[in-house]
């Protein structure tokens, strides 16, 4: 039995990037807003400490979760270290073991700030290429939303610059772009008579002082933490959210959702970290949980009107997850490189974004990984058992020569890549942990051939030696699919504001409803429709 009510116009369930967005949209058209989250409230000073204290091995393995401490009541979904809450299954199980952040502000805390667009083709491949499935909404009705994301998150892009492909633009980026650094400048000129455009990537960053933030210095830690806040991520929106309004609720983990006889959303109950139970009612909910967690409470809320799960009546929930199946490759050039000049991720190769090809095999994004080589240079150098100026002299060739590039693949949906809830784990809670399921497909593998080849081509022309290359797909975090957008309710969960089809008052503010995973990060088409789906709420709310 519920302990206490609460009341608001809205109940947002996740305080992320897209929660938080969305909150501070509808608190600052005047309804009442009430944000709860699993995880707790986290402090920068602390992330920044617990960082710099990490032991050398973590760091040289790029572990972006040791600095953010995971809590029985919300588990994070690391894969460095594994700590057994997601559970992968299937034969690609290493493309997704994601990397997520519970807690306010989302994983967007430790993310690269990297905000693309998506292509007008993206949306509509099915339709262009004949494989995969459309989207519910095209590049044209979803543009003035990206725009609105990118002044909300102070957006850097190459203003001025022509690249081909990319996403048609009625405005200009609301910052330029930071000069590269010594790394981007040398691959950039590498690779450029082979045919590679490598170009600017858009980033949430300042380039200068915007929206009180600081200008980005270059610190290169970005991931996991910008020390000085230059970078955007979801608890700018939070704050603002709460200084118009909305009510912050950390370490609250809805774990039911209540329906009435026209089968609306009437309220939802949470525990809090000592599994007390509270329960919160509006007139309209959102669940913007990371593209895992919403299909999995839509699962776990399952009731006697709903045996399926919420907003499942498709019995399309939990199956599509998709992400962007990664190759990495790592290498000692002839001539110094020097990453770490700037930010982590600087550039990218987009040739590879479009073309005809795409009904024949995946589209990918070729990228090189700007970040310092000196941890990962020290741990080498001192297996090899060197001391001294041998193992000084060791460290700094390492960290001048050392480059890490990867290439990133769309993937196709498909409704076998499957969350489930496990039958065998459950948290501190009691609530079972998620099960994927995950293969990429075979249009990723016949492009990753290719991918192989790009990279190796690249390694030779920078004069590669000790190259690896991984013989495995990576994850990436940029979790689409799950809960799938479309027009037909018998195939889909949302329609193109992020309405369920189900539940006339519940929306799902996610990745999960994209439809296609793209080749770049889907963060800022994540914010996008989620601030689209806000004026459907508004429109609900204010005119209904």
């Amino acid at each position: 039995m519920a302990q206490d009510t609460q009341t608001a116009d809205v109940v947002i369930v996740g305080a992320g990037i897209c929660g938080s967005m969305l909150a501070h949209k509808l608190a600052r058209n005047g309804l009442s807003v009430i944000l709860l989250d699993a995880g707790p409230h986290r402090d920068r000073d602390q992330i920044v400490e617990n960082w710099r204290n990490m032991p050398p091995h973590n760091k040289s393995e790029y572990d972006y979760a040791t600095p953010y401490p995971s809590v029985p009541w919300a588990p994070h979904t690391n894969y460095f270290p594994d700590n057994g809450y997601l559970i992968v299954k299937g034969p690609d199980a290493s493309a997704y073991r994601q990397g997520i952040i519970k807690g306010v502000g989302g994983t967007t805390w430790h993310w690269a700030g990297s905000s693309w667009r998506y292509l007008p083709n993206d949306f509509r491949l099915k339709s262009t290429y004949g494989v995969g499935r459309d989207y519910a909404v095209s590049y044209d009705e979803i543009e003035p939303y990206y725009y609105a994301a990118e002044l909300e998150m102070g957006v850097k892009g190459p203003n001025g610059q022509e690249i081909i492909p990319s996403a048609p633009r009625k405005n200009p980026w609301p910052m330029d772009s930071m000069p590269f650094g010594p790394g981007d400048r040398l691959f950039t000129d590498i690779v450029k008579p082979m045919g590679y455009d490598n170009t600017p990537v858009p980033q949430a960053r300042n380039s200068r002082p915007y929206d009180g933030r600081p200008q980005c210095v270059g610190n290169n830690n970005c991931m996991p933490i910008c020390p000085i806040g230059a970078m955007y991520h979801g608890v700018y929106g939070a704050w603002k959210a709460e200084r118009h309004g909305a009510k912050i609720i950390a370490n609250a983990v809805v774990y039911s959702i209540e329906t009435d006889g026209k089968n609306n959303i009437v309220a939802m109950n949470y525990y809090d970290p000592d599994k007390g139970s509270h329960r919160v009612v509006a007139r309209t909910f959102v669940i913007a949980a990371n593209g895992i967690e919403t299909p999995k409470l839509l699962l776990l809320a399952a009731n006697d009107r709903n045996p399926n799960g919420i907003a499942n009546s498709s019995d399309q929930v939990g199956r599509n997850m998709m992400d962007h199946p990664g190759i990495g490759m790592s290498f000692q050039s002839a001539e110094p490189v020097w990453a770490g000049g700037g930010s982590v991720q600087m550039s990218s190769i987009t040739n590879f974004r479009d073309g005809d090809f795409r009904s024949e095999y995946a589209a990918i994004q070729i990228g090189y990984n700007n970040t310092a080589q000196n941890s990962r240079a020290g741990m080498k150098a001192l297996s090899m058992g060197l001391v001294g100026k041998k193992l000084d002299d060791e460290i700094r060739r390492r960290t001048a020569h050392g480059v890490d590039i990867y290439a990133n693949h769309e993937v196709l949906p498909h409704p076998d890549n499957r969350l489930v809830l496990s039958k065998e784990h459950k948290d501190a809670l009691g609530i079972p942990h998620p099960e994927v399921t995950y293969d990429v497909g075979e249009y990723v593998r016949k492009s990753a051939v290719l991918s192989r080849q790009h990279l190796m081509k690249i390694a030779k022309a920078m004069g590669g030696t000790e190259i690896e290359m991984s013989s495995f797909f990576t994850p990436n975090n940029h979790i689409t699919g799950g809960t799938m957008m479309g027009h037909d309710p018998k195939d889909s969960v949302v329609d193109s504001w992020l309405r369920t089809h189900d539940h006339p008052n519940l929306f799902l503010a996610t990745g999960g409803a994209m439809a296609a995973s793209g080749t770049v990060n889907s963060t800022l088409t994540m914010a996008a429709l989620s601030l689209r789906a806000g004026d459907a709420i508004l429109g609900d709310l204010k005119h209904g």
